[in-house]
């Protein structure tokens, strides 16, 4: 077999977060249109990765977020984005570089993106950086095509999030 020079798979890579870069962009400027939600999970101690070290307890090995009615500062650069989201009434701030991204899914469409992150590197727990400190207030729970509502919601009036597990909706 011929040896790949060029490497296709790293330019298909780069070109889907490129995609999933202009969505949040889009996002970050004009809200979500629509019905449109993000379910997007990431390894938690990727490097680059941001959260408490409570979420990090939490959510040692990944971590899947809902960017649907209330998030707050979503700001998108070249290299990661950074949203304001609150977790059990606490808000945080996360940083998540776009090479930490496992998958990214909006069940409004049926589009998701899986993403390869076995060459991602995993930064030690002691040198874990603290988030920076939350400015407002939250995400809640997203529904999807096969639960439109959480099975655990979210009490009213509290904005809190809640951050699931994709299997919760697989087809078992």
């Amino acid at each position: 077999m011929a040896t790949d020079h060029i490497r296709y798979d790293v330019l298909a890579r780069d070109a889907l977060r490129g995609v999933l870069r202009k969505v949040l962009t889009d996002a970050a400027a004009q809200g979500l249109p629509g019905e449109h939600h993000f379910f997007i999970t990431f390894v938690s101690k990727a490097e680059g990765v941001k959260l408490s070290s409570r979420l990090l307890a939490q959510y040692p090995e990944e971590m899947t977020i809902i960017l649907q009615h209330q998030f707050w500062d979503l700001t998108v650069l070249e290299d990661r984005f950074e949203v304001g989201l609150s977790f059990g009434g606490i808000p945080e701030r996360l940083i998540v570089p776009f090479s930490a991204i496992k998958s990214f899914l909006d069940p409004s469409v049926k589009f998701g993106l899986q993403f390869d992150t076995s060459d991602v590197a995993e930064v030690a727990p002691e040198n874990l950086p603290a988030a920076p400190a939350p400015s407002a207030v939250a995400v809640p729970a997203a529904a999807t095509e096969k639960a439109e509502t959480p099975e655990e919601p979210t009490p009213p009036n509290q904005g809190g999030a809640e951050v699931v597990r994709l299997d919760r909706f697989r087809k078992k």
